[in-house]
């Protein structure tokens, strides 16, 4: 008897040792949501143009910032920032949600996965399977506001995110879904997007700065080859931009406005 009760003992122990190392290793390969509930108290309480929902992925609830034009428009835009900031960053995510606005498009910057400041490009592809939960989520709230087609636009790890989210089969195939996708601007997309954007066939702008990082503009070519059976590929260079469009904003939302106005 004492012999059982130690032998149940022993692996009622092994038992919580194992779900306590599962439930860590799912969180070690998991956004930072107490970055992401921080991010969405400063962001809230400061936020001019826009309205703070959440929205959620069939897992948890998300922060978003819906700007809306002021007329209803078929074709909306989903805002996707770079890594470890949020849907009003002030370089680059900012200005395109308010100012298409301003120019006719609603818009939805969403916050996407995160890490800590210092995590490298590597640590985030662990994150990716998150990604298309939200931009999913994304498309059916446009599509329940009015929004008929929906165009992409999404900067650094952002565009990396969502090359990933484009070249999934489940997409490549889909028919029928909400608020179909008819456009995809990439602004600095960096090394690492050759494999996915070869699975990619919507329209895309390759956007990027002539002073723009060194994995960007040392893949220009490759992501041209990558992208090669894609006839509705191009690329565009801003002369004098940095990666985050310092001083050239302006030639930015040119940019992005000239897209949006050909898809």
């Amino acid at each position: 008897m004492i012999i059982w009760v130690k032998m149940i003992f022993t692996f009622s122990r092994l038992a919580v040792v194992l779900v306590v190392s599962v439930l860590t290793l799912g969180l070690v390969d998991a956004s930072d949501l107490a970055k992401e509930q921080r991010w969405r108290e400063q962001v809230s309480d400061f936020l001019v143009d826009g309205e703070p929902i959440d929205l959620n992925d069939g897992v948890i609830d998300f922060f978003a910032i819906y700007t809306d034009a002021e007329e209803l428009v078929d074709t909306a835009v989903i805002v996707i920032h770079g890594s470890g900031v949020h849907p009003d960053w002030s370089q680059v995510v900012h200005p395109i949600r308010v100012e298409l606005a301003y120019a006719g498009w609603n818009t939805l910057s969403i916050q996407m996965p995160i890490l800590e400041n210092d995590a490298s490009i590597e640590d985030y592809i662990p994150l990716f399977p998150e990604v298309p939960r939200r931009i999913d989520a994304a498309r059916r709230y446009l599509t329940e506001v009015g929004a008929k087609k929906v165009v992409l636009v999404a900067h650094s790890m952002g565009a990396r995110m969502t090359n990933y989210y484009l070249s999934r089969e489940t997409v490549a195939n889909e028919e029928n879904a909400a608020a179909p996708i008819v456009g995809y601007i990439g602004i600095g997309m960096g090394e690492g997007n050759d494999a996915y954007l070869e699975k990619i066939n919507v329209p895309i702008l390759d956007l990027y700065g002539s002073e723009d990082l060194p994995g960007v503009l040392e893949t220009v070519d490759e992501r041209a080859e990558a992208a090669s059976h894609n006839t509705a590929y191009q690329q565009q260079m801003i002369d004098g931009a940095n990666h985050f469009f310092d001083d050239q904003i302006e030639a930015l939302l040119e940019a992005v406005t000239a897209a949006l106005e050909s898809f």
